[in-house]
């Protein structure tokens, strides 16, 4: 009777035991490939067998993945597995996004580029109809015009002026260099016909060219 019962002791504590280091180390690896986010070692014991201890299966889990295409790095007080750094460019995908600008925004923005600092009022009377919200708002999102200074008038209007960004864009090294109309054209900026306040009416295209591109401080306050 006693060789029976410690029998059953042996095979009830054999349901326990923790299974060996190596298969908790794919366990743990099984875990975190699987896992969108860092998981931490409490996460992962409560998901190992009873007995496993994740923390010292992620040392060994670590150094198995040493000089490998992916590592296993500690994020914060979690764990997750991750594209070696020396290999990010891999996974890099460079598009190009086309957005086009609407009349509104493509006149609002030549008024603005070559008659900076200019108040709302200004650019509607350039133009001769109303700015509209969404029309700023669309150019102050694409980080192509900022606000400037305020005008030292009655209500100190807010000013705008194009960015860094805008002149980056065209290559740039300040709002005196700003490009001509085939430029413009070039960028998807203009279509068919010029902005206003940027070519002369009754003047021909290449003249208009020449002018912008030599004489652009013509269309400066």
């Amino acid at each position: 009777m006693k060789a029976m019962s410690e029998e059953i002791e042996q095979k009830e504590e054999s349901l326990f035991e923790a299974p060996p280091i190596a298969e908790q180390e794919r366990m743990c690896e099984a875990i975190l490939f699987a896992s969108a986010e860092p998981v931490t070692i409490k996460e992962l014991n409560a998901r190992m067998p009873h007995g496993c201890d994740a923390a010292e299966a992620l040392v060994h889990l670590r150094k198995r993945y040493e000089g490998r295409g992916v590592h296993v790095v500690k994020v914060g007080d979690a764990w997750a597995m991750r594209t070696a750094a020396d290999l990010s460019f891999l996974m890099q995908k460079e598009t190009v996004e086309t957005r086009k600008l609407s009349r509104a925004a493509i006149e609002t923005l030549a008024i603005i580029a070559y008659h900076q600092p200019v108040t709302r009022a200004e650019i509607e009377e350039i133009r001769g109809v109303s700015v509209s919200r969404g029309t700023v708002d669309q150019l102050l999102e694409m980080e192509w015009i900022r606000f400037g200074r305020r005008k030292m008038t009655p209500g100190r209007p807010v000013t705008f002026v194009v960015t860094s960004e805008f002149l980056d864009h065209f290559g740039l090294t300040s709002a005196r260099d700003l490009p001509g109309l085939k430029e413009l054209r070039a960028a998807g900026l203009l279509e068919n016909r010029p902005p206003p306040g940027v070519m002369a009416l009754g003047s021909s295209e290449d003249e208009e060219d020449e002018s912008l591109e030599g004489q652009s401080e013509l269309f400066e306050d």
